[in-house]
């Protein structure tokens, strides 16, 4: 029986991606050879990577406005160095709301000043800050839109005149926004597109080129740009599962679709929590996640009946990061509002014993 899987990441995938990716790791194509047999080279995949990248911008609104795609190596870990690389000059600000903001603020003080614009820490995380000034003259303001282990998401991104960089790999594609407001959006694919492996990087063309030092061929985004993202031998599987994914997104309806979907998943769940005696919310209401719904129990006594009861229902992945415990429900694009409802169900049970 396929599970109900709420992990954090990797991701539930679409099963019509499984089907599809699965069957060309045995013959990509009718070419008699695997997807990960073949060149990258060839034909076949340099289509596949067009198409990715092309896909990618279309969902976002983005194509034709000077915009360009990759997927590259390294996940989003790779980015917080690769973003302070190539636009750190002086002075950057970041928005710190969790961990994963934290670890790219380390990353970037290795090439300049860094000025935390704003901060959750104070209450471990659990609310996104507001009211926050971004001062003239950074090189760039950066933020996380989705916090995975705190459940916290942005709601309402900040009006400024320095270029914005956003972290968007647990919410890449889940949601209408402006994208054009973002001068470079990265996320890695394990949440919302494929598996880990790659990490998709939009970038405005014309902010690049803007830093006096020498950046390593590797992390340089013009040197990718200039090689259409194969610049050395790309994460062939990830970026064709990845192409499927968008593809069936596409067909969904694009990002209005799906986000009405998250939508009805993430008031399904968020009533339940709300409702019911025996568990209580962690992050502020006004900042929850659509993604990642975090929670606890009012009372620990009741987790090795709890656990049993979700583990028997077919439930997979919703213990919490090990750095909050409790409870996390991930909502993915993939994830059915069916499986919602059996978590529902388990919660509705676990107050009746209760």
């Amino acid at each position: 029986m396929k599970k109900h899987n709420f992990s954090a990441g990797p991701c539930i995938l679409p099963q019509e991606v499984l089907l599809r990716s699965s069957e060309a790791i045995m013959d990509f194509n009718g070419s008699g050879l695997s997807l990960i047999e073949i060149s990258h080279r060839s034909k076949d995949f340099v289509d596949v990577m067009e198409k990715a990248r092309s896909l990618a911008l279309e969902l976002l609104g983005l194509e034709g406005k000077g915009y360009s795609a990759l997927f590259l190596h390294g996940g989003a870990s790779m980015e917080f160095l690769m973003v302070a690389y190539n636009f750190l000059e002086t002075k950057a600000g970041y928005l710190n709301t969790g961990t994963w903001s934290e670890k790219a603020i380390k990353e970037a003080k290795m090439f300049g000043d860094v000025v935390e614009v704003g901060s959750s820490k104070d209450e471990n995380f659990n609310y996104i800050p507001k009211g926050y000034s971004v001062a003239e003259g950074l090189d760039y303001l950066h933020l996380t839109s989705n916090n995975t282990i705190f459940g916290t998401q942005i709601k309402k991104f900040p009006k400024t005149n320095v270029p914005l960089i956003c972290d968007m790999s647990s919410d890449i594609f889940s949601r209408q926004l402006d994208f054009s407001q973002f001068d470079l959006i990265y996320a890695g694919a394990q949440k919302n597109m494929g598996p880990a492996g790659a990490t998709l990087v939009v970038v405005k063309d014309d902010v690049l080129g803007k830093v006096s030092r020498k950046i390593p061929s590797m992390l340089d985004y013009q040197v990718h740009i200039s090689k259409d993202s194969m610049f050395n031998t790309p994460p062939v599987f990830a970026v064709y599962t990845s192409m499927l994914t968008l593809e069936w997104l596409k067909n969904l309806g694009g990002i209005a679709a799906i986000e009405e979907i998250n939508e009805k998943k993430a008031r399904l769940l968020y009533s339940e929590i709300d409702l019911n005696p025996v568990f209580t919310g962690f992050a502020n209401k006004e900042d929850r996640s659509s993604m990642n719904a975090t929670f606890n129990l009012a009372d620990e006594k009741l987790k090795d009946t709890f656990d049993a009861l979700w583990k028997d229902a077919g439930i997979n992945g919703l213990n919490g990061h090990r750095s909050v415990g409790g409870y996390r429900a991930s909502m993915y694009n993939a994830l059915s509002l069916e499986s919602v409802g059996v978590l529902v169900d388990v919660m509705s049970e676990m107050e009746r014993k209760g």
